[in-house]
């Protein structure tokens, strides 16, 4: 971390690199643990998280909230000892009062240089090709698949990396959220949602991780538009199935 100050300021630098990591290294971790019970959450398929080496981690996205994408990074934490790091949407880095505490808990822009660069150090990381269309969905399309953004098959191509879709069941339940805004007049394209609950609801979570998908193509097959498209499309469809299968076994939602 950089001084604030001058030489004479260093003991309060010092400080506040402490506070530093113990607000968003131990504490985020402390109620992640917390929320976990909460939720009462489960997981299947943990095996399936590569012990080493390069990763990229496409999950569902849902719950307004967030929750899903902490919930997760802290699972994948638990079961392998790794951490991943997050790509999250470019509005968060806009300030650096957001911006400054996000990177600091490991989670990053979502661009095509941030990913490749992570991917290339053996780093898991973790996105959400729904962006915040499936973020920020109205709940009565809850567990519908958005579009999905491509970059991630590119990267995938491009790094010679597995991608390892995840299924997460109950953010729907837990933030609801009555509708989608569109603000078109002043910042176009960004989707907010109308929440109709802040505090989160205890509803029952649970997160498998599937089988690894590893794509045997040479990395200049990323400029393939339509095998790019084709691949996206099978990981949607093949997620979106294990989500239908997951729903029909479900017995208790709270």
């Amino acid at each position: 971390m950089k001084a604030f100050f001058d030489k004479s300021e260093k003991i309060f630098d010092l400080k506040s690199l402490q506070t530093d990591q113990l607000l968003f290294r131990v504490m985020p971790r402390f109620v992640l643990e917390i929320i976990r019970k909460y939720f009462r959450l489960e997981v299947e398929g943990a095996e399936n998280i590569p012990r080493r080496g390069r990763c990229i981690v496409v999950p569902n996205h849902s719950g307004y909230a967030g929750f899903d994408a902490f919930m997760l990074g802290n699972e994948i934490r638990n079961q392998s000892e790794r951490v991943p790091r997050i790509l999250a949407h470019h509005l968060w880095f806009i300030n650096k009062a957001t911006a400054i505490p996000l990177e600091k808990m490991g989670i990053a822009e979502a661009t095509m240089n941030n990913g490749l660069a992570l991917l290339q150090k053996n780093n898991i990381i973790m996105l959400f090709p729904e962006g915040e269309y499936g973020n920020f969905k109205p709940t009565r399309k809850k567990y519908r698949l958005q579009k999905f953004k491509r970059g991630f098959v590119r990267m995938a191509l491009m790094s010679k990396s597995p991608i390892l879709p995840v299924v997460i069941i109950g953010a729907e339940e837990t933030h609801i959220n009555l509708s989608q805004l569109k603000w078109t007049k002043y910042l176009i394209g960004t989707v907010l949602p109308l929440p109709l609950n802040v505090i989160p609801l205890p509803a029952k979570w649970f997160i498998k991780f599937l089988k690894p998908i590893h794509l045997d193509y040479p990395p200049e097959a990323a400029n393939d538009r339509e095998l790019v498209h084709r691949i996206s499309e099978q990981v949607r469809e093949s997620l979106q199935f294990n989500i239908n299968q997951e729903l029909q076994k479900r017995v208790k939602i709270y």
